[in-house]
């Protein structure tokens, strides 16, 4: 098992990385709880709920089921959770458990943050791409004019993330979480991302996973501990993700995964980078790598004053001009400000490239 100490400006927190974690969880509670909230969703619930309460057999156990998938990240589902919690008289002495992927843990951690003004919760990540959601105690719901609009800092009490759990996903989430893996490559070691590159999705071993994991969490560990509330460094783990974000609302959340689209804002990114200061990128190899492994190579007609109407809504945006995350070369990432008229010329021709045939 690998462990990775995460210090936040409330208290300090583990993430831990192993096979069979989530027969074991309460071995690693912090302390005895009045009472545990199982949060998970309708997918994950059938895999691997039963292994969890059977892990907390002592502990005064409530689970409560979503709808799995991007359309629970919403102000209803977060209303009837907190409900659940009130009915089965959680309180300050209770514990959270977010068992699945990102939206369960922005989910139950946002809960968290707001029941009774906050009681503690674990990540137990089941997707590849929770790995980054889980790390940062960063909690939200989506509104319908923005993806996570409505949300908190959070940190939770520890993430256990058990790799067995990640084999059961579709190879459309297997791509979707690779994608931050890329990212945290690409803004920290040319290594890690040529070993990402050098990789096939449809042969990934535990020993693999759990070192791309591993150098992905670290990267964001370091950055959270450096910059908690997103103030300066913490902006760079934003790569792709400005058009990614804006891609997934004008699609609607759930059409395309959330790593698929920032995939290819990703590529946006790279391209722009290229442009802005004169050099060469791994941009080729990126969308060699994304075709191998079936990533989306284009995409609908798409507006491009649509889309940069939600970029400009996005938080990061101040005084009317949009940052991007760019690179001045691998583990080099800087922001830099455009106006509307700059990123609208670019996004116009990049879509135009695009676009379904």
């Amino acid at each position: 098992m690998k462990e990775i100490k995460v210090q936040t400006s409330t208290h300090p927190y583990k993430i831990m990385i192993g096979e069979k974690l989530r027969f074991n969880l309460s071995e690693v509670l912090s302390k005895k709880y009045a009472s545990v909230l199982i949060i998970t969703d309708s997918h994950v619930s059938k895999l691997y709920l039963k292994d969890v309460q059977n892990s907390l057999a002592n502990e005064k156990v409530f689970t409560a089921v979503i709808p799995a998938g991007e359309q629970s990240k919403s102000i209803e589902q977060f209303y009837e959770l907190h409900t659940k919690a009130i009915e089965n008289g959680l309180n300050r002495n209770s514990l959270i458990i977010a068992l699945g992927g990102g939206v369960v843990g922005d989910l139950a951690g946002f809960v968290a943050a707001t029941y009774m003004r906050g009681i503690d919760y674990i990540q137990v990540p089941t997707t590849i791409l929770a790995h980054d959601s889980s790390v940062g105690g960063k909690v939200a719901i989506n509104h319908a004019l923005g993806k996570n609009m409505i949300g908190n800092f959070y940190p939770p009490r520890a993430v256990i993330y058990d790799v067995e759990t990640v084999h059961t996903l579709s190879k459309a989430e297997i791509r979707s979480g690779y994608a931050e893996l890329v990212k945290e490559a690409l803004i920290s070691d040319v290594a890690f991302f040529e070993d990402i590159m050098a990789a096939s999705l449809d042969e990934m071993n535990n020993e693999r996973l759990i070192s791309h994991l591993q150098q992905g969490i670290e990267v964001k560990a370091r950055i959270v501990e450096e910059d908690e509330k997103e103030s300066g460094v913490r902006k760079f783990l934003n790569f792709g993700h400005t058009l990614g974000h804006a891609i997934e609302a004008e699609l609607g959340y759930g059409k395309m995964t959330h790593g698929e689209a920032i995939a290819i804002g990703m590529l946006f990114a790279l391209g722009l980078s290229q442009k802005y200061y004169g050099v060469n990128l791994p941009l080729e190899e990126l969308t060699s790598w994304m075709k191998a492994n079936a990533y989306p190579s284009s995409l609908p007609q798409l507006n491009p004053n649509d889309l940069l109407a939600k970029m400009a809504s996005d938080k990061k945006v101040l005084n009317d001009r949009i940052p991007m995350v760019l690179l001045k070369e691998i583990g080099k990432p800087e922001t830099v400000e455009f106006t509307k008229e700059e990123l609208l010329e670019e996004l116009s021709s990049f879509l135009g490239k695009m676009v379904k045939a």
